[in-house]
């Protein structure tokens, strides 16, 4: 499963991911509809679910704050608002990466990706890793 932060809604991305994504792809709002969450309760939201995978570019907020688990990944783009369109295809992009190909992969990092390349650290050591996308 993807989720999708809040502040990426109206923009037609769980769509774009969708057509190449095999799982779901939802918003966090679904995970707890009707009620405003902020981000320290993101965590705790997706571990309830199973091994979801967070999209967001809201990374002042994440990147390197949040705690990473073996219950799920956080990805967070390096982008501004008005660029969050580019987000699926660099997903897509990072999926592919023999590093991240697989769920099983993905699970327990805190990932951030700017330009072709990715850092994150994982639940098992706090060192950051950066390796290149393209």
């Amino acid at each position: 499963m993807i989720v999708l932060d809040e502040q990426l809604l109206g923009r037609g991305l769980e769509d774009e991911i969708g057509r190449w994504y095999r799982g779901s792809v939802k918003f966090i709002i679904d995970l707890r509809p009707n009620s405003v969450i902020k981000d320290d309760n993101v965590p705790h939201l997706l571990r309830q679910q199973n091994q979801p995978t967070f999209i967001t570019i809201n990374e002042k907020d994440f990147w390197p704050k949040i705690r990473a688990d073996v219950r799920y990944c956080i990805v967070c783009f390096h982008l501004p608002d008005s660029q969050a369109h580019e987000i699926p295809l660099a997903l897509q992009e990072l999926c592919k990466h023999p590093a991240f190909n697989t769920k099983a992969k993905r699970m327990g990092k805190v990932i951030r990706v700017i330009q072709g390349e990715a850092s994150y650290y994982s639940s098992s050591e706090r060192m950051i890793h950066t390796i290149y996308l393209q």
